[in-house]
């Protein structure tokens, strides 16, 4: 039986890439090899046949702790004797890396202008600049990339982004596979639901709602999201999950008038449901390695407006995707466009393009022999 290690720093089914290395796991030890996941720490119970070896995150610091981990999790990985290591973050040593953020030098660049041109601009890049766990990250990505590891980005854009800041990088090297949404979970709600959902929300039928998804309110455009509103309908309602402290876009709800249209979801634990009771949704992304919640919405019938910088724009037709993630008079009039287009149809894959876990299962199966 083959043996194959995984490392990330969180075991847990909330978060993208945890979500997905967790839905890896589980598929490896179902096609029978004998999987152990190296992390940090876990928030779930492992899935069947999946071992679990954490090795903690301790430090006094971000770069000391991201240092012990990846020091641990190597150590970890020379004392398991592994056939395959697939890493899907920051790691010393792999054969397979999945790239899920894309390069630190890209999302610079890209993420800065989700910041107000002038002094606090200025000072959050000179602050990233000088941060020391943002060096470690550096050199630990370049690493990787030399290591001859292969290399599997989640979308054509990440794909952009390692071939720039990497020229030396060979192209050949650098595979995508999308991710995928569970379609048994994400797909269209049956209008009865629908309407139960709504109510349990205090939805009217008349209200209209945008919704968005994220854990980094100014990175993915909540502010740009905000500033639409005075210039739609005041049926126009605007759902908000995610876990971030929202105290300075609520004062910028205040400012506009529209605060009590503006909904603070917090943490969501079904998605399904809150992609349920949405009309329409819209994530303006400065910099967007690939989002999830942009395939699950297409998943479940809703119409998903974003921006060129999120990969998973990849999916969307060209009129639905904003160039400029600031420009909230464009997106209000796309919103207000789209927003009465829900579907009862799921979305259709396309067929020649890598998606979900199988081509990995595929990948690994021919790496191992």
């Amino acid at each position: 039986m083959s043996k194959i290690a995984i490392i990330l720093p969180k075991y847990s089914c909330y978060g993208g890439v945890e979500r997905f290395g967790y839905s890896l796991s589980a598929a490896l030890a179902q096609h029978g090899y004998k999987v152990d996941f190296i992390c940090a720490k876990s928030e779930v119970e492992p899935a069947e046949g999946v071992g679990l070896i954490k090795v903690g995150r301790y430090g006094l610091c971000r770069a000391g702790k991201l240092l012990w981990f990846v020091r641990a999790a190597d150590k970890a990985r020379k004392a398991g004797k592994y056939d395959l290591c697939i890493s899907l973050g920051k790691s010393l040593n792999q054969d397979m890396l999945r790239i899920g953020g894309g390069p630190l030098e890209a999302f610079w660049n890209l993420s800065k202008r989700a910041w107000p041109e002038g002094m606090p601009r200025n000072i959050k890049m000179l602050r990233r600049r000088l941060a020391p766990v943002n060096a470690l990250i550096n050199r630990i990505e370049r690493r990787q990339v030399e290591s001859g590891a292969k290399i599997v980005c989640v979308s054509h854009r990440v794909r952009e982004w390692m071939l720039e800041c990497y020229p030396s990088l060979s192209p050949d090297r650098v595979k995508v596979v999308y991710n995928k949404p569970d379609l048994s979970i994400f797909k269209p709600m049956e209008n009865a639901e629908r309407v139960k959902v709504r109510s349990e929300q205090g939805l009217s039928a008349d209200d209209v709602v945008i919704s968005t998804a994220t854990t980094n309110f100014a990175l993915k455009g909540v502010a740009t999201l905000i500033r639409t509103l005075p210039r739609l309908p005041e049926n126009f309602i605007l759902h908000i999950a995610g876990d971030r402290n929202p105290a300075k876009y609520k004062e910028l709800a205040n400012r506009l008038g529209v605060a009590n249209r503006v909904r603070f979801m917090g943490r969501v634990d079904r998605m399904v449901d809150f992609y349920g009771a949405s009309d329409i949704f819209v994530l303006p992304s400065f910099y967007d390695a690939c989002s999830n919640s942009v395939l699950e919405a297409l998943a479940c019938g809703l119409p998903v407006i974003s921006s060129k910088d999120n990969g998973s724009s990849y999916f969307l037709p060209s009129e639905q995707v904003i160039e400029d993630p600031s420009d909230h008079k464009q997106l209000a009039a796309m919103i207000e466009n789209y927003a009465g287009k829900r579907t009862d149809i799921p979305f259709k894959w396309p067929e020649n393009i890598p998606c979900g876990i199988a081509p990995y299962l595929d990948m690994i199966s021919n790496m191992i022999g």
